[in-house]
């Protein structure tokens, strides 16, 4: 199976925690490209045998904004077709991005 990659472009925006002094910045991968997204992880899933998915149904991705590429995971956002990219602060440092900013990515399904 070949694994797809994806552009998108879509606004980061920032989760915080009630509970914690802590913060994460996202972008989030909706509609057909989300329902790509979680049809090849589990054929993927399915093709290796494996019985279940992986911790809360995470894809493995290699990320690029800009010139800055890195390989992370995306998950799961609280509806079916939605995926969160988390995006650390040296990506966001290195291409100058801050929560509101419209944000041109790939991402490729590893």
């Amino acid at each position: 199976m070949t694994s797809p990659a994806f552009t998108i472009t879509t606004e980061m925006w920032i989760w915080t925690s009630e509970n914690a002094p802590a913060s994460w910045h996202f972008l989030s991968i909706k509609g057909e490209v989300g329902e790509e997204i979680k049809a090849h992880a589990t054929m993927a899933r399915l093709e290796l045998g494996l019985p279940k998915k992986r911790g809360w149904g995470a894809v493995k991705v290699e990320a690029t904004i800009g010139k800055t590429t890195w390989r992370t995971s995306i998950f799961p956002g609280t509806d079916d077709d939605i995926y969160l990219l988390p995006v650390k602060a040296a990506v966001r440092k290195a291409e100058s991005i801050v929560a509101g900013d419209e944000v041109t990515f790939t991402i490729a399904l590893i």
